[in-house]
């Protein structure tokens, strides 16, 4: 069983410039398959932004989703974790925290991104959120 959160972290990252547009992002996140972003600048991990987040803090709010930037629409929560962090610590994170995905980091750098359903694939694979995990999403 994992141990580490490099041992079942994301490495395929998708990332965003901070002036990109809550638009572009939504797109992006579409032809992705993916429900978060990491907004980096110059490398530098910014914020993460959710589908949740745009729909929140963008389109229910209904702001001009060309005009507004992903940061406008982005938590000003950022919780991260080590690729060497344990796993328990980054369930205690998500716990403590109510958040389903953590970056992960080095430094400032993003090298990962931890998601619930990471977690649950790895220590319950036959729990109704690792099935829903594993499930090809219905676009």
């Amino acid at each position: 069983m994992a141990q580490h959160v490099r041992d079942i972290m994301t490495s395929d990252l998708v990332t965003v410039e901070p002036q990109a547009s809550v638009t572009s992002v939504a797109r992006l996140m579409r032809d992705e398959d993916v429900g978060a972003v990491l907004v980096t600048e110059e490398g530098h991990l910014r914020c993460l932004v959710s589908d949740r987040d745009l729909v929140v803090r963008a389109f229910a709010e209904g702001v001009d989703p060309e005009q507004t930037t992903v940061m406008q629409a982005a938590s000003d929560d950022l919780i991260t974790i080590t690729p060497d962090d344990s796993l328990d610590r980054a369930v205690r994170l998500m716990r403590e925290h109510a958040v389903r995905r953590l970056p992960v980091v080095e430094g400032d750098r993003p090298v990962g991104i931890l998601a619930l359903g990471d977690l649950a694939m790895e220590r319950d694979e036959e729990s109704a959120l690792g099935d829903i995990s594993v499930a090809r999403p219905n676009t």
